[in-house]
C-alpha cells in the first residue's frame, strides 16, 4: 500500500469508530484490506476466548452496531460473522527463510465519546470525522492501518522467520489482550512488540519502548437490595444505593502506599428506580492502578473488603468482578537497542529516544510479559503523531505522515 492508500484506509476507520468488542465494521474492513495477500487469518474462537468476559455487549447492542457497520458500507455477511464470532483477528505471514516468530499487537477499538465538529479539527475539515457517538481518540485507527500496511509491505515474503499480527479488540478498559492470550495466540512467539502513536511527540520521533506503566484492575460491583416505599415502609427496604455510595467514598479514602505510586477512581454509579422507592439495585465501576503489580492486587483486596462491609451494613448483597486487567512492562534491553538502531537508520526519523516512562495502562503489556515468561523478548515502541489535542480528547488527531 502506498501512502495514499494508507491514508484512505485510516480515514475510513476513523470515520466509522467502534467501541470495545463492537469493532464489527473495523474487523470486516481489515479482512477486506488483506484479501489476496499470502497470509493466514484466524478469527472467532481461534483468535480469542470470550467466555470469561465480564459485561460483554448485550445482543441488542451488538445488533445495533452490526446494523451501523452495514449502513456504513460493510458487506452484510462479513458484519454478521464478526457480530457472531467476535472481532479479534490474528494474521500470520511466513517468510521464505527460516527464522524467529515475531508478534505485533495493534489495537482496533475506539472510545465512547463524541469527536469535535470544529472546522479547525482536521478530520472535521476533511470530511472524515465520526458522527456515531464513538471516536478514535487514541490513535487505534492508525495502529490498525500500520498492521494492514505492514502485511502489504511483507507480501513478497522476502524475509527470515514469520510475523503474527494481533488485531486486538477492547484495549480501552484493558479487556481484550487476555482473551487472545487465553486462546493461545501468543504462545510460540519469540519476540513480542506493540506500537502506539504518541500524540504529544512530533512526527519523526520514535521511542524504543515504554517502561513501567501502571498495573491496573477494572472492577464492576453489583449491589442487590430490597425495594420498599420510601415513606410508607422504609424499614423494610434494603438500600443498595447507600451501600454503593458508602463504598465509593471509602474506596477513594484508601491510603496511598509508600512502596508504589497508586491511582484509584470510581468511574460510574448507576442505581435506583424512583425518587420515592428505596433503591434495590446499584452498579458501580471503579479501578485501581499501581506501579507494582502486587500493590494493585492489594488495592483490589481492600476494595473487596470495603464492598463487603458496606453491603453488610445496609443488609444488601454485593458481587465484585474484575472486568479488565493489565500489568507493568519491562522491555528487554537487547530488543530496545535493535529498535533504536533501526529507527536511527530510517531517513524520516529525526529524533530517537531509547525509553520513556509511561503513566498509563495498556494490556499489550500482558502479551509482552506472556512472551517474556516463556523465554522470549518484548518491547512497546512509540511513534510521534503530532496531535493538537491530548489523547482521549475530542480534538485528538494523528498526523497522517506519521503512519508510514
Amino acid at each position: 500500500m502506498d501512502f495514499a492508500q494508507l491514508k484512505a484506509f485510516r480515514r475510513e476507520l476513523h470515520r466509522n469508530p467502534e467501541p470495545a468488542f463492537l469493532e464489527i465494521g473495523t474487523a470486516a474492513r481489515i479482512t477486506e484490506a488483506i484479501d489476496g495477500l499470502p497470509v493466514t487469518v484466524l478469527t472467532g474462537k481461534d483468535a480469542h476466548d470470550l467466555s470469561p468476559v465480564v459485561n460483554y455487549p448485550s445482543p441488542r447492542t451488538l445488533d445495533a452496531w452490526e446494523a451501523r457497520a452495514i449502513e456504513s458500507g460493510v458487506a452484510a455477511e462479513r458484519a454478521r460473522y464478526f457480530r457472531k464470532h467476535g472481532t479479534a483477528l490474528v494474521v500470520d505471514v511466513a517468510g521464505l527463510r527460516p527464522g524467529p516468530r515475531w508478534g505485533l499487537r495493534v489495537d482496533i477499538d475506539a472510545l465512547p465519546m463524541r469527536e469535535s465538529a470544529d472546522p479547525a479539527h482536521f478530520p472535521a475539515a476533511h470530511g472524515f470525522a465520526s458522527v456515531n457517538g464513538a471516536m478514535h481518540a487514541c490513535g487505534h485507527d492508525a495502529h490498525a492501518t500500520i498492521g494492514v500496511g505492514l502485511l502489504h509491505r511483507l507480501a513478497d515474503r522476502d524475509f527470515a522467520g514469520s510475523l503474527r499480527i494481533l488485531f486486538q479488540p477492547a484495549e480501552e478498559g484493558v479487556r481484550g489482550a487476555q482473551t487472545m492470550i487465553d486462546a493461545g495466540v501468543a504462545d510460540g512467539i519469540d519476540t513480542m512488540l506493540a506500537v502506539h502513536m504518541a500524540g504529544d511527540m512530533a512526527v519523526g520521533s520514535v521511542v524504543g519502548s515504554f517502561t513501567g506503566g501502571l498495573a491496573t484492575r477494572k472492577l464492576k460491583v453489583d449491589f442487590t437490595g430490597e425495594a420498599s416505599h420510601a415513606a410508607g415502609s422504609p424499614e423494610t427496604g434494603r438500600n443498595a444505593l447507600l451501600a454503593a455510595a458508602m463504598s465509593a467514598l471509602a474506596i477513594m479514602a484508601i491510603p496511598r502506599f509508600s512502596s508504589a505510586d497508586t491511582r484509584l477512581n470510581v468511574g460510574t454509579l448507576v442505581a435506583g428506580d424512583g425518587v420515592n422507592i428505596v433503591p434495590s439495585t446499584a452498579v458501580m465501576t471503579c479501578e485501581a492502578r499501581a506501579t507494582v503489580d502486587e500493590v494493585a492486587d492489594e488495592l483490589v483486596d481492600r476494595i473487596a473488603s470495603i464492598v463487603e462491609g458496606a453491603a453488610r451494613a445496609q443488609g444488601v448483597g454485593a458481587a465484585l468482578a474484575v472486568m479488565g486487567r493489565s500489568t507493568t512492562v519491562t522491555p528487554d534491553e537487547e530488543l530496545v537497542e535493535r529498535i533504536v538502531e533501526a529507527a536511527k537508520a530510517h531517513p524520516d526519523i529525526v529524533e530517537v529516544i531509547r525509553t520513556r516512562p509511561y503513566a498509563g495502562s495498556d494490556d499489550a503489556n500482558l502479551l509482552i510479559r506472556h512472551v517474556q515468561e516463556r523465554g522470549g523478548q518484548g518491547a512497546y515502541l512509540m511513534v510521534g503523531a503530532g496531535s493538537p489535542g491530548p489523547h482521549h480528547s475530542a480534538t485528538f488527531e494523528v498526523r497522517e505522515e506519521s503512519i508510514p
